[in-house]
């Protein structure tokens, strides 16, 4: 497991590291000049291997995560510590790449500004429609490595969990349901590895989609909603064209997206590369897209040659840091 959770922060963080210096391109304009390896500069004006807020989120919700509360040596979910280095990342430089904040989401920002004139981390996020942007779904994936997560048996209360941590910043229903979409895939994935399994992304693709329509018949969610979803959870979301994947912010989109990059695609560069030549959200697109490709791929080696390339792992940035906090996210939770 120790290796497994390196090989998802690693992918998430390579794959938002590519999407940096292209955010906010068109993806006729990153045709011209397709990104195939690490740049610098472009966008955001950053070094190469530097990740943007995607990551920097996803390492606070980790760190929270990893850190005994109360002197104890035992993993404790508590949200108001997680929503505490949020505030600590927008206000103190807490997980930055280079010591500033670059990028941030508009409604990440009132979150974050709610919680810091104290309104309590369950409330603190969006509620209406038009705050369905991908900005829980782009941090969301440490919470897997949760035992308190991992090993639990009861879906609704792994949804319910789920549901807590978006709500920090993203609360519509869309914004969690997206966020569980994609925890329960990679548990699935995850649940072949530990059972040593022969990994196939299409059996975990079809166990999904039984596990999560059998979850919304039973708790009879709302079914307008349920249906903006049909493309993941009715269809084989491998059968749309190009061209009707798209990849703005919108939480749906990049769920789709992600989705439709590692499902279409045989190794993690693949993945990543066609999620951040789609354009616009290029580093959100590749962050969740390298997420799942991470945990599925692993890291480049000798007999590996479709995981996450070491050369691109060299230019990341604080590269140490995270692996330090990738082991004490597994001494805490799995030891």
């Amino acid at each position: 497991m120790k290796q497994k959770i390196k090989d998802a922060f690693f992918g998430f963080a390579v794959g938002d590291a590519l999407g940096v210096p292209v955010e906010f391109r068109s993806r006729e304009d990153i045709a011209k000049n397709p990104v195939t390896d690490m740049r610098e500069f472009g966008t955001h004006h950053q070094p190469k291997g530097t990740w943007s807020d995607d990551s920097s989120l996803a390492f606070c919700l980790a760190e929270s995560l990893a850190t005994p509360i109360h002197s104890t040596k035992k993993a404790i979910y508590d949200i108001n510590d997680i929503a505490n280095n949020f505030v600590k990342w927008k206000y103190d430089k807490f997980w930055t790449p280079h010591g500033r904040v670059f990028d941030i989401g508009i409604a990440t920002t009132d979150a974050i500004r709610r919680l810091k004139k104290g309104e309590s981390p369950l409330l603190a996020g969006g509620t209406d429609e038009y705050s369905n942007g991908n900005g829980s779904l782009m941090r969301i994936l440490p919470l897997i490595f949760y035992k308190g997560y991992l090993f639990e048996d009861s879906t609704k209360k792994r949804f319910e969990l789920i549901s807590e941590v978006s709500s920090i910043t993203h609360m519509h229903f869309r914004s969690v349901f997206s966020c569980f979409i994609y925890t329960e895939f990679i548990k699935i994935l995850l649940e072949q590895t530990q059972k040593e399994e022969k990994q196939d992304k299409f059996e975990a693709y079809q166990k999904l989609q039984i596990l999560i329509n059998n979850f919304v018949i039973e708790f009879d969610f709302n079914k307008t909603e349920i249906a903006l979803f049909d493309r993941i959870l009715k269809n084989d979301i491998t059968i749309f064209e190009e061209e009707t994947i798209k990849s703005s912010g919108y939480v749906l989109h990049t769920l789709e997206a992600s989705f439709w990059c590692f499902m279409k695609h045989n190794s993690y560069s693949e993945s990543v590369l066609k999620a951040v030549n789609l354009g616009e959200d290029t580093d959100t697109t590749g962050c969740v897209t390298g997420g799942i490709a991470g945990v599925f791929y692993g890291i480049n080696s000798e007999s590996n040659r479709k995981g996450i390339l070491k050369e691109w792992l060299e230019v990341i940035v604080k590269k140490e840091k995270i692996n330090d906090l990738c082991e004490m996210l597994y001494d805490l939770n799995f030891k």
